[in-house]
């Protein structure tokens, strides 16, 4: 059975860790590049949403993990939000912007069903030094 040992084997993490990049790439050319306040923001906003999912892992409690997927989720809200301002003020061509938005919609639906499965377990606290099941495993 495969245990989510780690916060880098959290598929919603992986997922984030992509819109970093993404949202790094898109960010350092070009007019927005030159716009620091946009530019830095979503760039935290995006790291934001990854590195809450590694805190929230490394809280150890499935309560305090629901609190910072939470957390991951709005960052990743705010991502999309300034995605949008981005293509109003030119930044992004539409098709690129897109993707991302797609992207990001995607982690955020990720954590979205990660936030049930917690919710839904009857495990009360982790056990077996902080492992999680993956959704795909059955419980005993």
């Amino acid at each position: 059975m495969a245990k989510i040992e780690r916060f880098e084997d959290i598929e919603a993490w992986q997922d984030a860790r992509v819109l970093v990049k993404g949202v790094y790439e898109v960010t350092a050319a070009g007019a927005f590049a030159r716009d620091f306040g946009l530019r830095d923001q979503i760039r935290r906003a995006a790291i934001s949403t990854m590195s809450n999912i590694a805190e929230g892992f490394e809280r150890g409690s499935d309560k305090d993990f629901i609190r910072f997927l939470y957390m991951a989720k709005a960052s990743a809200g705010e991502v999309r939000s300034q995605l949008y301002v981005a293509i109003d003020l030119g930044y992004l061509e539409q098709q690129r912007a897109g993707e991302i938005i797609d992207l990001v919609q995607a982690v955020s639906r990720r954590i979205s069903g990660f936030i049930r499965y917690l919710k839904s377990s009857d495990r009360g606290e982790r056990k077996n030094g902080g492992q999680l099941l993956r959704k795909s495993e059955t419980r005993p």
